[in-house]
């Protein structure tokens, strides 16, 4: 079997501005062999700038604002990494973000923009809100916009630091907003100088008449000295405000000018070839860069043309090809939002206006948006000419197979070979029946065993080898054990030898974060080459008590869960491109926590019977419960939580490659068709623990669950019966 090609170079995207977007898209279709693209930011997505004032004003929602780069990622086949940069040490060639080991690089671009805030201007970190970064303000003015709408005493008070175009804009976009929501605004532009005066004479002259139809007020050649909860002090006076905005200037991010790379004003100054002019291993695009051989304002324009130059020459970098020259016009179209569906142009001192202007600029936006957002499929005929009968049948109608525990194999297959095996003979080995971990006995001690091995859902090896070993440690937690030590079993995918090192090491430090919690130890392992990643663990646990198995239900006790169900659904949906990527990230983040409070909130409450739902879903690892306690269950749909996003990609018929051997094991009773139900046979990683507890304490264990962070809930009740689920 031919392998994949090795990984050898590192090449990382700071940021996810307009440029890394196209990149993106672009690596996609004709990637370098040999290179691993790894792009950080500090959320899943990225607004595109040329829609902020239409979403201002109303005429987008908040989704058709951003850039979802967990997408882009995925279809490039990229690593992407929630954080931000603390800094980069260009001796090491490695990128620092809190909480993960640093991040090496061969070439990194970056792309970070710029920020509106003013530092300088007391009390406007405590008090005001700056333009940029967007997604900060574009959240901060839903919230606003909401509490005003549904307000009794409802006045918008707003007041808009800096009268260049970008203020304009969202001054008449926030008014156009809030006036036809029948909020009474009163907005106030201020400027040290002239409103507009990056504008033509005629278009300066006909958006400040625009402007001044609307009641907008234009306090020019004044000052801002301070911000308060009231307002802004200005050399003028107060101007009384209860949103305060940032939009005048731009200004770079300090970590920038730390760096010992070359720069004007703070911004990273570049070459033709948006190279760094004093570090060639480092490219800059967008507003976070200076063109010192040809100096043009700030404007996403440039970012956006500066993509294809950038795209050729860090794949130029790494394969040894010649660089591209980026060549900015002198001038470029200015499509000035009006607040309501009318825009204006200027360009060269010429200027017109209108709602035919607003469609061209809601095309152009629209049509980039679409660019990034409706991917192009690349698949190839995985089979051979020369195929046994019948393959493709398979192949076709299979699901893709997925990643963590959707990828295990389904409990049809596992009950003949397990049930083949001859009785244990020793003493001191307890098989539990129907439980992942088995018991032995020395003595005393008791010490539980278990083992998990997780096929990759995620490029990003830390991320990966963390949730994989809180999804491994779930067993030991469920029956009541601390883990003790652990065994790591690591397949690497085709890497040079320098990269082993550096993916070996990120698997350890998620492995040892993951178990900061608990005071269990990393004791050995085993590591591999392979097609793909795995990361496995065999861990073991020491019981105090006698261990909580799926046998010790009883009728009338109630079932608590304390995780929601979906990521089986996710997890597929995001490796098909079909899941958004902020309900990605937040699943993530779940996944991440560690669950041995829980466990302990469980065991201390009177659980009998605990189990981790993993990848025979909710209704098999319950079923496993019914079958060994002698008893059946009644499940309430209603209160079973969902991550966000599940439901809707089971409503569209994605199933992940498990659900149907899960489905097709166990007997279920159900009451109507809800959707729901699709969900109860969905395989989880790391997902939640499921327990039955004494009825009458169920409501105050789920209170402390909720209370250190686990959204639990009691989603029904073990009945006596045949071993049957029952779905109401």
């Amino acid at each position: 079997m031919q392998l994949p090609l090795p990984l050898i170079k590192n090449v990382v995207l700071v940021g996810g501005g307009h440029a890394h977007a196209l990149l993106l898209r672009a690596w996609a279709m004709k990637p370098v062999a040999g290179a691993r693209l790894t792009v950080i930011n500090p959320s899943p997505s990225a607004p595109y700038t040329g829609m902020l004032p239409g979403f201002i004003a109303g005429h987008y929602g908040r989704d058709e604002l951003d850039i979802d780069l967990v997408r882009l990622a995925r279809f490039a086949d990229a690593r992407l990494v929630l954080g931000i940069v603390e800094t980069i040490d260009r001796d090491a060639k490695t990128i620092t973000i809190p909480g993960r080991p640093p991040i090496p690089y061969d070439v990194c671009s970056i792309n970070v923009g710029i920020s509106s805030a003013m530092p300088d201007i007391e009390g406007f970190a405590e008090h005001a809100i700056a333009a940029k970064p967007l997604t900060y303000f574009a959240d901060r003015w839903t919230s606003y916009v909401t509490a005003k709408q549904a307000g009794a005493a409802n006045d918008a008070n707003i007041a808009v630091v800096g009268g260049g175009v970008g203020g304009c804009e969202l001054a008449m976009a926030m008014t156009h907003r809030l006036q036809t929501g029948g909020v009474t605004t009163s907005v106030t532009v201020i400027d040290r100088s002239t409103v507009l005066d990056d504008l033509g004479d005629r278009a300066r002259t006909e958006i400040r008449h625009t402007m001044l139809n609307m009641g907008i007020t234009l306090a020019e050649g004044t000052a801002v000295t301070s911000v308060t909860a009231d307002g802004v002090e200005t050399t003028a006076g107060l101007i009384a405000a209860d949103l305060v905005v940032g939009a005048a200037g731009a200004r770079p991010y300090d970590w920038l000018g730390e760096l010992g790379l070359d720069s004007h004003e703070g911004f990273l100054t570049i070459d033709p070839t948006l190279r760094s002019t004093n570090d060639p291993s480092i490219f800059a695009t967008g507003d976070c860069a200076h063109m010192g051989f040809a100096p043009r304002p700030k404007a996403g324009v440039f970012a956006v043309r500066q993509a294809p130059i950038l795209t050729h020459n860090i794949q130029a970098a790494l394969t040894g090809g010649k660089l591209k020259a980026f060549d900015p016009q002198q001038d470029y179209l200015k499509l000035i939002s009006l607040g309501e569906r009318a825009a204006a142009a200027d360009k060269f001192k010429r200027f017109i206006q209108g709602r035919q202007l607003w469609r061209l600029k809601d095309k152009i936006d629209r049509d980039f948006m679409e660019k990034l957002g409706e991917l192009p499929e690349m698949t190839l005929d995985p089979l051979p000419k020369r195929s046994a009968t019948g393959l493709r049948d398979i192949v076709e109608d299979e699901p893709p197979l997925c990643g963590g525990c959707g990828a295990k194999v389904g409990v049809d297959v596992l009950q003949g070979p397990l049930g083949a095996l001859p009785s244990s003979t020793r003493n001191d080995v307890v098989r539990l029946p129907g439980d992942d971990a088995a018991l032995l006995l020395m003595g005393e001690t008791r010490q539980v065993i278990t083992t998990d091995q997780l096929r990759t859902f995620t490029p990003d090896p830390f991320r990966m080898a963390r949730i994989a070993t809180l999804h491994a440690l779930g067993d030991i937690w469920a029956m009541g054990a601390d883990p003790q030590a652990v065994l790591v079993t690591v397949t690497l995918p085709q890497l040079g030898h320098g990269l082993q090192g550096e993916w070996l090491g990120e698997i350890m430090a998620g492995t040892s974060a993951a178990l900061e919690t608990t005071d269990a130890e990393i004791v050995g392992g085993h590591t591999s080459m392979g097609a793909e990643l795995s990361v496995g663990y065999s861990i073991t646990g020491l019981a105090r008590n006698a261990p909580i198995t799926l046998a010790g239900g009883t009728a009338g006790q109630r079932l608590v869960l304390t995780r929601p169900l979906g990521s089986g659904l996710l997890l597929a949906g995001e490796m098909q491109r079909r899941a958004r990527g902020q309900d990605i990230a937040a699943l993530l983040d779940i996944l991440e926590t560690p669950q041995g409070d829980a466990a302990a909130v469980l065991a201390t409450g009177g659980a009998t019977a605990m189990t981790d739902v993993t990848g025979f879903g909710l209704a098999g690892h319950l079923f496993g419960m019914l079958r060994e306690s002698g008893l059946a269950a009644e499940l309430e749909l209603d209160n079973i939580a969902l991550f966000n996003g599940a439901l809707d990609l089971a409503r569209s018929g994605l199933r992940s490659h498990l659900h149907a051997s899960n489905a097709a094991a166990i007997p279920l009773t159900q009451t109507g068709a809800d959707p729901r139900a699709t969900v109860l046979f969905d395989p989880q990683t790391a997902g939640g623990f499921l327990a039955a507890v004494p009825a009458e304490r169920a409501d105050d264990i789920v209170t402390e669950l909720i209370a250190i962070g686990h959204a639990s809930s009691v989603i029904g009740t073990l009945v006596s019966g045949v071993p049957e689920l029952r779905v109401q």
